[in-house]
């Protein structure tokens, strides 16, 4: 069952990333890469919005019994997606003068939010 349940959540989240995709170019985005993972995490989408490289977390709730998306990108997870962002740019060569920042795409029902500069 838990298997099942894990499935059916990657199903959920790959169609609300795809979403979160399709409204951030709608935005003027240019999507680079997407589900983006490494030892160190995983970066939903990975885009370039002007000069800036942003590392993007998509967030989905149904409702907001449970809280709204955006405030599941706690502290923790801020470290993991700045740690993977870290070793994204070394490992494609970017520098430090490489301008970068961490959207968060809130998807609460049909509405999309974006949080530019979350964390």
């Amino acid at each position: 069952m838990a298997r099942k349940n894990r499935e059916n959540r990657r199903i959920i989240g790959s169609r609300y990333e795809e979403a979160a995709a399709a409204f951030l170019k709608d935005q003027g985005y240019e999507i680079v890469e997407r589900n983006y993972r490494d030892r160190q995490g995983e970066i939903d989408l990975i885009a370039r919005d002007g000069p800036y490289l942003v590392f993007v977390e998509v967030k989905y709730r149904k409702d907001t019994g449970t809280g709204y998306p955006e405030e599941a990108v706690h502290g923790g997870k801020q470290k993991t997606i700045r740690r993977t962002a870290s070793y994204y740019m070394y490992s494609r060569g970017l520098g430090e003068e490489t301008p970068c920042r961490f959207d968060v795409v809130a998807i609460t029902g049909s509405e999309i939010r974006v949080i530019r500069n979350a964390f």
